[in-house]
């Protein structure tokens, strides 16, 4: 059996797309997903199964519009795909603690994307970075540094740009969750 992590996108912000996560809990375990557990309310599952990504995309974007009534997206990464995120941060140290010395909050994030974005996405956020607001894109993962945080950033707010479903975590979040999922392994 694989860990996957589930992360879904737009739930339970501004008092829409709410889902309680207990009967997101419910929901998971019984499209028959073992090891089910959630973290925080944005929308973090991990479970194991021995499907593949599009397989479970297909079934738990299907199953929410279902159960709960409306579509989202949703994007799978398995916990060494996640643990591979958290271990390569691309940005320096040095420009993450700059970074969050003058960030209203969090400054290190990531957009997740369910696949890789064309070269046409690529340019079209380019026109949004500053030195305020900075990114890296390695393979389906787009690493941001906000300076000034992520509430205002013209970056965070054009990242649909890329033309491809994703959706954004803390770097908080992120080593969370691998640490949740190396839990499950052991």
């Amino acid at each position: 059996m694989t860990i996957n992590i589930a992360l879904l996108r737009g739930i339970n912000v501004g008092g829409h797309n709410k889902i309680k996560m207990v009967e997101l809990r419910q929901m998971f375990e019984m499209l028959g997903f073992s090891g089910v557990q959630t973290y925080i309310q944005s929308g973090n599952v991990l479970f194991e199964s021995h499907e593949s990504e599009q397989s479970l995309i297909k079934r738990i974007e299907g199953e929410i519009e279902k159960v709960f009534g409306f579509s989202i997206n949703v994007v799978i990464r398995t916990a060494s795909e996640l643990e591979r995120i958290s271990n390569n941060c691309p940005f320096t140290e040095e420009a993450v603690a700059e970074a969050k010395a003058t960030s209203d909050g969090e400054s290190l994030y990531i957009s997740l994307l369910q696949d890789k974005p064309s070269q046409d996405g690529i340019d079209r956020i380019g026109a949004y970075k500053s030195d305020n607001d900075k990114f890296m894109i390695e393979g389906r993962e787009v690493y941001l540094l906000f300076r000034l945080g992520v509430r205002n950033a013209k970056l965070a707010n054009n990242l649909q740009r890329l033309d491809v479903p994703s959706t954004m975590r803390n770097w908080k979040t992120i080593n969370r969750l691998t640490q949740l999922a190396k839990e499950m392994e052991d």
